[in-house]
């Protein structure tokens, strides 16, 4: 089995349960707006609607079209006017309330936290994200895992988006890393996947929520898989 000494993970999806939290948090903000007077039935239903309107929004935000200050107000006002509910200022306060609140949830998936405290004694861990700069750390640290990486890369501080292969090259540096030392662990097949693929990594895709990558190195449906490659 190769030895890997550097593990590098994407952490949405990947160890925090961002699904799970994201849902948590818009169901509290369907019942503190009292959105069911407004005519949306119910928090599934504001769920789905802003769950579709932010995919597309982000890969805008992902490809360098839109600002994430934009991001962060457009999300909710059009998750909105799917109901018919035209409120600018409910759309920013409620964006303004999501930020705030739902990195602050602790959900991890499971066996992460575990996996994690194995992994600490024998390997050095990092992290590669898109994910806001200010968010991720509250995400980390709220959760309890925050002490156990030494690199946390942002898009934001590395100046390009997964799977721009800059990224990767800066996350290597400031790990100081060799080739052949890392392993990438992550959902995205796009982002985690193809980024460590062009930057000659070898990867683990995540493929909880997900069709698994054929061309991945490994496919792993749970945390605890990566036990055997790496302990």
């Amino acid at each position: 089995m190769k030895r890997y000494r550097h593990i590098f993970f994407d952490l949405d999806h990947t160890l925090w349960d961002f699904r799970s939290n994201s849902r948590d948090t818009l169901t509290e903000l369907y019942h503190d707006e009292r959105l069911e007077l407004r005519g949306i039935p119910s928090a599934t239903e504001l769920i789905d609607a802003y769950e579709e309107v932010n995919q597309v929004l982000w890969l805008r935000y992902e490809a360098g079209h839109l600002p994430k200050e934009v991001l962060r107000v457009l999300r909710f006002r059009n998750a909105l006017l799917r109901f018919g509910v035209k409120d600018e200022v409910m759309a920013v306060r409620m964006g303004r309330n999501y930020l705030e609140r739902c990195p602050q949830r602790t959900k991890l998936m499971p066996g992460v936290a575990s996996l994690l405290e194995d992994l600490d004694r024998d390997h050095a861990l990092h992290i590669i994200t898109n994910g806001f700069d200010e968010v991720q750390r509250i995400k980390l640290d709220g959760s309890g895992i925050g002490q156990r990486f030494r690199v946390v890369l942002t898009s934001e501080k590395a100046g390009a988006r997964k799977p721009d292969p800059r990224i990767f090259a800066r996350a290597m540096k400031d790990a100081g890393a060799r080739d052949g030392e890392c392993l990438m662990v992550g959902d995205d097949r796009r982002t985690d996947m193809a980024g460590a693929r062009g930057a000659g990594w070898d990867h683990a895709h995540f493929a909880a929520e997900t069709d698994p990558d054929p061309l991945a190195t490994y496919r792993i449906m749970h945390m605890d898989d990566l036990r055997p490659i790496l302990l």
